[in-house]
């Protein structure tokens, strides 16, 4: 990996240019010309640019996109270490300690999570932020800022929610609308928190319509499938015409569903338009703790929802908290997490992993200018293997990223130093 600017003063027509780099859909190794910050040109032998950057036939991607985090509630292991390992006991022990959150408190946690992020070249990410009245718009305003930052390496994308409930907890809507009001970027819920599930879910698509937002849901987290939310959640997005913008995440129920009842769920996400997130290190971490042997894995087949039509994502969910006591915001951990346990082998098993944490969650995320094609915004991450395969399979270290065309992290590559006999 080298840097270095033309010798003369000749005026290049790209400011940069990525020279032979892999690029999934091209055949051979191409050049990446970017000027004005997006993609120019894709091509072998490109004219110079102001500044050249050696990839050596590896891989270049659009950057990492997570659609499930909750910064807001991330490195809180110090004042809620992990109890039981249930849902119940993780919701409840944040619960305890939120009402104590600072702006402060909140902006230095989550920053360290998104500064981590940002160097597992993640160039896009959506939080969840819990807003209540226990909490008030603390954490949404320290991510508010958060979001200025860190604008340079990271797009971030708030979606507010409420996590103990919505119907039976009076002031809490209310909360949402001002948030909403105040700039938030989506609308989520957890329906199986709230003693009225339809009730919250109808909430939760009205300020969804009256605000024009996405809604992105806490959705069926258990493994029993004779109860499921999916149904109202697909007839809701078909009566409010939101197809294409309603994403539910977990939903573990679908591990636990026979053959035939898996695929007419999945047919019906497809036909609503409604997206999946998988969430592979907290649903195992969570689920299955009251089987003695035999245990289930409890995670949604994202990957079969896929070939079926569903956009599919994986994500990380939490870090370093009661749901999730573990993480480096690396989503070709998970990626390669979710591999291991959906037994996943082939190059093209793989390559849609990896499609789950770049393209599909783009998808999700309904982001206009991301992607490896010409015209797109150069926001770009140099990984450090030959094929988006071979990044899941070694969780490969990505050396360099960029957020449109400016360089916003680099990590060289690990050098083996051998000793030499005199």
């Amino acid at each position: 990996m080298r840097w270095w600017a033309l010798p003369d003063d000749r005026t290049p027509m790209f400011d940069i240019v990525l020279r032979r780099a892999s690029v999934t859909g091209h055949a051979g190794l191409v050049d990446i010309g970017i000027a004005g910050g997006r993609i120019a040109a894709l091509a072998p032998d490109l004219p110079a640019g102001r500044e050249e950057i050696e990839a050596g036939g590896r891989v270049v991607c659009a950057g990492f996109v997570e659609t499930h985090i909750h910064l807001d509630k991330s490195r809180l292991l110090d004042r809620c270490p992990c109890g039981a390992g249930t849902l119940a006991d993780a919701v409840a022990s944040v619960a305890r300690v939120k009402r104590r959150f600072t702006a402060e408190d909140v902006h230095q946690r989550a920053g360290q999570t998104l500064e981590q992020a940002i160097l597992q070249g993640t160039t896009h990410l959506r939080s969840h932020v819990e807003v209540d009245p226990r909490v008030g718009l603390v954490s949404f305003e320290a991510l508010k800022t958060l979001k200025r930052d860190y604008a340079f390496a990271i797009d971030l994308s708030l979606c507010v929610f409420p996590q103990e409930g919505l119907t039976n907890d009076p002031g809490c809507e209310a909360l949402l609308a001002a948030a909403l009001a105040d700039g938030a970027d989506a609308i989520g819920g957890a329906p199986y928190m709230d003693p009225d599930p339809a009730g919250q879910l109808a909430t939760i698509f009205r300020l969804a319509r009256d605000f024009d937002v996405d809604i992105d849901l806490h959705l069926d987290f258990d493994l029993d499938p004779s109860r499921s939310d999916m149904a109202e959640v697909c007839r809701l997005t078909d009566a409010h015409g939101w197809g294409g913008r309603v994403a539910i995440g977990h939903a573990t129920k679908l591990s636990a569903m026979m053959p035939a009842a898996f695929e007419a769920a999945a047919r019906r996400l497809a036909d609503a338009g409604v997206a999946v997130t998988v969430l592979p290190a907290t649903d195992l971490f969570l689920n299955g703790r009251d089987t003695t042997h035999n245990a289930p894995r409890g995670v949604a087949p994202a990957h079969r929802l896929a070939r079926l039509g569903v956009t599919s994502s994986i994500a990380s969910n939490n870090v370093l908290n009661p749901f999730t006591p573990y993480g480096d915001c690396s989503l070709l951990r998970m990626a390669n997490l979710y591999a291991n346990l959906a037994q996943l082998g082939s190059d093209e098993d793989l390559g849609l992993c990896f499609d789950m944490v770049t393209s599909q969650p783009a998808r999700l995320m309904n982001l206009r200018d991301y992607g490896l094609a010409t015209g797109a915004s150069a926001d770009l991450v140099l990984l450090d293997c030959a094929a988006p395969a071979d990044a899941v399979r070694e969780i490969s270290p990505p050396l360099w990223g960029m957020k449109a065309g400016r360089r916003s992290f680099e990590r060289p590559p690990a050098v083996l130093k051998r000793q030499i006999e005199a």
